[in-house]
């Protein structure tokens, strides 16, 4: 960490006023990239998704539960894998308890994945959440959707990811789909957004921005190797007292 300049509170609030005019700034452009965003054009789902749940076979109209918008979280978790992705699971642990804000904004949100269901339903309730999570095992969404590849695809080294702008190391990769369903029953795939797109969905890693160490991820590895499952990191050591009696 960077030694700091140390000032009077004044000059703390100048300094922090100054600061303050950028974040306006920043956030009347987020204003308008939203607004952009959310005229983008649309494109027509004309493909029959079927995905494995707990109650059985689900469409993707099904999903959206009577509401007009559905968000997909892409969440990596291979067939052959023993156990969700750290990352998603991180993403996932932040946007729990939001299903019922969203539904009132007309809003349904669902995690997807290629893994069999068996395997999502125990992770799920490892990781003590509700939300709906669905296979798509069956299913070409994963690859048409462009968060899972094929081995040719891989070892190619194709630019298969984010909208073919970089390629993808691993079978699956994270992303986040957005469909809109109309009064006579079409589904639009509206939007998607994937890697560093990703990040403003993660509310853990904007309360680190605010801190003075921030992520804390530089000389990693990677910037998240950090990162562990909720339930696997070790207890923090007990310090050792400076004081003596």
């Amino acid at each position: 960490m960077q030694p700091h300049k140390i000032v009077s509170r004044a000059e703390w609030i100048e300094a922090r006023k100054a600061h303050l005019a950028h974040e306006k700034e920043f956030t009347r452009t987020r204003d308008r990239l939203s607004e952009e965003r959310r005229a983008l054009p649309w494109v027509k789902v004309d493909k029959d998704y079927v995905f494995d749940g707990p109650a059985g076979k689900l469409t993707l109209a099904d999903l959206f539960k009577g509401h007009n918008q559905l968000v997909v979280q892409h969440f990596m978790f291979a067939p052959d894998w023993n156990e969700g992705c750290k990352s998603c699971s991180f993403w996932a642990d932040g946007f729990e308890r939001m299903i019922p804000h969203l539904a009132a904004r007309d809003t349904a949100l669902v995690a997807i994945s290629r893994a069999p269901l068996e395997k999502l339903s125990a992770f799920k309730q490892r990781m003590g959440w509700t939300f709906d999570w669905l296979s798509s095992a069956n299913s070409d969404f994963n690859y048409d959707f462009a968060v899972s590849f094929t081995p040719d695809e891989i070892k190619s080294g194709a630019k298969v990811y984010n909208f073919g702008t970089s390629g993808f190391g691993v079978e699956e990769a994270p992303g986040i789909s957005v469909f809109y369903r109309d009064e006579a029953g079409s589904i639009f795939h509206t939007y998607s957004c994937f890697a560093r797109g990703l990040d403003m969905m993660n509310a853990a890693y904007h309360y680190l921005d605010l801190t003075p160490l921030g992520r804390h991820e530089e000389g990693l590895p990677y910037p998240m190797d950090w990162l562990r499952l909720r339930d696997q990191y070790q207890p923090a050591p007990v310090q050792a007292s400076c004081c003596h009696s």
